[in-house]
């Protein structure tokens, strides 16, 4: 008799940390992530979700923006001095500058209550897609390399340099400034933009691609109001200038 075959492992389930002080909706965002199968750990006050943040593997965290304490900002933070993880804010303030806030400190999405929890659950699953999509592989025989008016973007050690000086950027900065350098001297349209760096998103804010457009060109340009590399072309998208 010939051996039975073995059984195919399943993947672990992705993990999600909720910190959330509003018990009704911990327990409903809990509940219907769940029932799709992510384990989920819950934390209602700030400096336990803070502890259990850097001191546990998550493959995505849920803060809300207002805790007592230690709020989801702070978190946040903390969070990106050490890790890429992809995290959501929700917040009950739906004010443009608490976006852009939460984006600044390296957010990667944000829901303003009271939302759907389909709408929760999608943008859950495209920023556990993108974050997959992003994990490092094995490495090439040869890196690759983009260069232009003194910018030098390595895809494989995922560095750049601006006139030899090394240059920190966010995942997402990386990642549009490799689209713009790819095709230099080409006008990028906004929504293929949007669809190289950020996938199928459909609940995407758009004004999300111009705060990551200004972030480059403060870490890219002599003086970031006039830039020389990244180029607006109105109505229509953005260049990278190789002129």
């Amino acid at each position: 008799m010939s051996a039975p075959e073995p059984e195919e492992s399943m993947p672990p389930p992705k993990r999600i940390l909720l910190v959330e002080d509003e018990r009704a909706i911990s327990d409903a965002v809990a509940l219907n992530l769940r029932e799709e199968g992510f384990e989920v750990t819950c934390a209602d006050q700030g400096d336990e979700g803070l502890r259990l943040a850097l001191t546990q593997p998550f493959d995505l965290l849920i803060l809300d923006l207002m805790l007592a304490g230690v709020d989801g900002r702070e978190i946040c933070r903390a969070v990106r001095k050490r890790s890429a993880v992809p995290i959501i804010m929700v917040t009950a303030r739906a004010r443009e500058v608490d976006k852009v806030l939460g984006f600044e400190i390296g957010a990667d999405d944000y829901l303003t209550k009271p939302f759907s929890m389909l709408e929760l659950i999608a943008r859950v699953k495209a920023l556990l897609r993108r974050s997959s999509a992003a994990a490092p592989v094995d490495a090439p025989d040869a890196d690759e390399v983009y260069s232009g008016r003194g910018i030098v973007l390595n895809v494989s050690r995922h560095e750049v340099t601006v006139n030899r000086e090394a240059v920190e950027l966010r995942p997402k900065e990386f990642e549009l400034l490799k689209a713009l350098i790819r095709n230099r001297g080409r006008v990028m349209m906004r929504d293929r933009l949007l669809e190289l760096v950020w996938g199928e998103d459909e609940y995407l804010d758009r004004g999300t691609l111009d705060v990551h457009i200004r972030w480059l060109r403060q870490k890219l340009e002599e003086d970031p109001s006039s830039p020389q590399h990244i180029l607006t072309v109105r109505g229509v998208g953005y260049k990278f200038s190789d002129a």
